[in-house]
């Protein structure tokens, strides 16, 4: 008897350390989730991050091809190579930013919708049912998806995670998690839930449609001002003499010097520029 409750304290001692030293995942694997994330969010659901990976290695390389061909210099390629590494990611990252924005007016009129089912007799899920129907064009895929996943689960949670993880979208985080909630507490303040969060949503969304207006200038003048030097250096590197400048030691310490400045200052202004994106929090 001593000797069984001995190995039942030590295995209880050991799974609480193993607990209290669990570690956060490693950085590569953050970082694996988060182009994930990115790439359903710009609408390549079908997309895994080695594709991403794949398509920067060739961009680069297709760059550095051209250059070289066009110019002779190593120098000039290597910078091609990590310019041309950088486009599919920002078009990507482009492309989740206006859907976001595409989105972001949309959701008052789901809610709406929400809150004229439930008014009308529906229950939560039959109500989100309904907009894979008649909702917004753009968002119908993503609820038809959650009425087939409700209907061969039966379990509205489980198909309200799926939904979620589906849209990717920091608002329908807020939508989901607050259907949720709904549903679960129940009362006759469902209705009044729904149409409060609709009108959150639509002021927000009028807010960041104003400032994303008056700041867009910031952001292009950003694009136009890291992109102007490297066009006028490409047509440069059209010279011979300019592409042995470049192939010396001096010439290459140049182009990372300036590749690392135009970097830092169109982060820079970006980051001043732009107004942050909201984080899922809820996950």
């Amino acid at each position: 008897m001593g000797t069984l409750l001995g190995l039942l304290l030590g295995a209880g001692l050991l799974l609480l350390e193993r607990s209290v030293r669990r570690r956060p995942p490693r950085r590569p694997v953050r970082r694996r989730r988060r182009r994930a994330e990115l790439l359903r969010l710009a609408g390549y659901g079908r997309a895994r991050p080695v594709h991403l990976g794949a398509a920067e290695l060739t961009a680069g390389l297709a760059a550095a091809l051209g250059v070289y061909g066009l110019t002779g210099g190593s120098g000039l390629a290597a910078a091609a190579l990590l310019l041309g590494a950088l486009v599919p990611g920002a078009v990507v990252r482009r492309a989740a930013r206006r859907r976001l924005a595409d989105r972001r007016g949309l959701w008052p009129e789901v809610v709406d919708s929400l809150a004229s089912g439930v008014r009308a007799g529906l229950s939560l899920p039959e109500a989100l049912a309904a907009v894979g129907e008649r909702g917004p064009e753009p968002l119908r895929a993503a609820f038809a998806a959650f009425a087939a996943d409700h209907r061969a689960c039966g379990r509205t949670a489980e198909a309200l995670d799926r939904l979620r993880d589906r849209l990717a979208d920091p608002v329908a985080d807020r939508v989901v998690e607050t259907v949720r909630l709904a549903r679960e507490v129940g009362g006759t303040d469902v209705g009044t839930v729904l149409r409060t969060l609709s009108a959150f949503l639509r002021e927000d969304a009028r807010t960041r449609a104003e400032l994303e207006a008056r700041q867009s200038w910031t952001v292009n003048a950003a694009r136009v001002a890291v992109s102007a030097p490297w066009l006028v250096l490409l047509l440069l590197g059209s010279q011979p003499e300019t592409a042995r400048a470049y192939q010396t030691g001096t010439g290459t310490l140049v182009l990372a010097a300036g590749g690392l400045a135009c970097m830092l200052a169109y982060r820079s202004m970006v980051r001043i520029g732009r107004l942050p994106v909201e984080r899922r929090v809820l996950r």
